[in-house]
């Protein structure tokens, strides 16, 4: 199995949203507003999971003048980068998870 990516903050996030409906389709500055993240963070996370082979994209089929607004791309995760997506933040949520309290070595 290839690595996954680095499982950043700003990653997590781009997948929580990407997860909650993994076969809608949902453009880059929408997937930014529900994550809280800028334009600058979220396209090269997108790049970087598309070219993992966990995220498949189109462009919108429109005429750019005609919409008055440039051509948007879509994104959605493949059914694989679904359940790697679920696995990786799944490991990313027990490396945060606190362990078990133990004294301080010479503590009592």
């Amino acid at each position: 199995m290839p690595p996954g990516p680095r499982m950043t903050i700003p990653a997590q996030l781009v997948l929580q949203v990407l997860l909650e409906d993994p076969q809608r389709e949902i453009y880059g500055r929408e997937l930014g507003e529900a994550a809280g993240l800028p334009s600058g963070t979220i396209h090269p996370i997108l790049a970087r999971l598309e070219g993992m082979g966990w995220l498949e994209s189109r462009w919108e089929d429109i005429d750019p003048s005609a919409a008055g607004r440039p051509a948007r791309r879509y994104y959605r995760l493949t059914p694989d980068g679904a359940v790697r997506a679920r696995d990786a933040l799944a490991r990313a949520y027990r490396a945060r998870s606190p362990r078990t309290a133990r004294p301080a070595p010479g503590a009592t």
